[in-house]
């Protein structure tokens, strides 16, 4: 009776093995479709980056021949974008402290 019991402990061992490597297959197939899509992401990325870079450097060009101040408006954009920003922030705080008081 002891070989059948030895016998039936290996068959387990072996099918917990067989699942385990099934399973260390699939992540391993997952990492590497990961790092495909992390490399493919970084290349887009890259190819964006160079595009926008052109796009400046044109946008830069026309506001010259143009005459317009692009570091002005730059400017003036993020005190707008600030100012809206700190307009939201303040409602939402007002609420809040009528809540505590």
């Amino acid at each position: 009776m002891g070989f059948g019991d030895t016998a039936k402990k290996i068959q387990t061992l072996a099918d917990r093995a067989e699942r385990t490597y099934k399973k260390i297959s699939e992540l391993r197939d997952e990492v590497d479709e990961t790092q495909e899509t992390v490399i493919d992401t970084a290349d887009r990325v890259k190819t964006l980056e160079n595009e926008m870079a052109e796009q400046r450097a044109v946008l830069d060009a026309v506001a010259e021949e143009v005459g317009v101040d692009l570091e002005r408006v730059s400017t003036e954009a993020h005190i707008a974008d600030a100012e809206e920003t700190a307009a939201d922030g303040d409602g939402v705080g007002d609420d809040a402290d009528d809540d505590a008081a």
